[in-house]
């Protein structure tokens, strides 16, 4: 069902905490489906130096927020908002379809700790971001 990459990064998640003082934090996600991911970001010269999650949820959040920081880390900010739920999926060598929602869920993460370090900068996030969905639509639990 699950692919070895998945397993191994939730068995073995990378980069899990917080980093405190953190220049950008976004949460999303839906508690009462029980996907909630949290990322922190350090951002040094408009490159990602440091990133780290907390997710609350299946072993495939965790994965997915596992494998996005991966994916980020050490990157500028203009590659890390090019990063797709799809690219996630990709990287995991795949998820089952009633798992995508957790890709969705790890590419808003990063992009509302974007959005946190821009307003934090005094900038408006949203031209540059875009919209950031904080909550989970998309899963099959049927709680909105």
């Amino acid at each position: 069902m699950y692919s070895e990459k998945v397993m191994d990064h939730f068995s073995h998640p990378r980069n899990v905490g917080e980093i405190e003082n953190a220049d950008g934090v976004g949460e999303v996600g839906n508690p009462k489906c029980g996907d909630v991911m949290k990322m922190y970001l350090k951002i040094d010269g408009g490159n990602i130096s440091d990133v780290k999650f907390k997710t609350f949820g299946c072993g495939a959040a965790v994965a997915t927020s596992s494998i996005a920081t991966e994916m980020i880390k050490g990157k500028s900010i203009e590659d890390a908002l090019k990063l797709t739920n799809r690219a996630v999926v990709e990287a995991l060598d795949g998820l089952p379809p009633v798992k995508l929602h957790c890709s969705v869920l790890a590419e808003q993460a990063v992009k509302a700790a974007l959005s946190d370090y821009y307003r934090k900068q005094g900038v408006d996030p949203e031209p540059i971001v875009g919209k950031v969905e904080d909550e989970c639509h998309a899963c099959e639990c049927g709680i909105e």
